[in-house]
């Protein structure tokens, strides 16, 4: 099921209706503003995640050679 070309004109009359010709400009513009935000803001949160599992691999491998070091001191 796939939204269609006739579809679509009617989608879009309806918004020209209801919004105007002098406001759709606007309309769309804060659309487009606001679709960005929200890419940017998942953009952020996949960030934070792989800097977060980043920092946890680098942790563990700091932790891991200390350990080695302490081994090798008290030999």
């Amino acid at each position: 099921m796939s939204i269609g070309v006739w579809q679509i004109v009617l989608i879009l009359a309806i918004v020209l209706i209801i919004f105007g010709a002098g406001k759709l400009p606007r309309v769309m513009g804060d659309m487009g503003k606001g679709i960005r935000s929200f890419k940017s803001g998942i953009n952020e949160k996949d960030d934070e995640e792989s800097d977060k599992a980043s920092i946890g691999n680098t942790t563990s491998a700091s932790v891991h050679t200390e350990s080695k070091d302490k081994d090798s001191v008290k030999s």
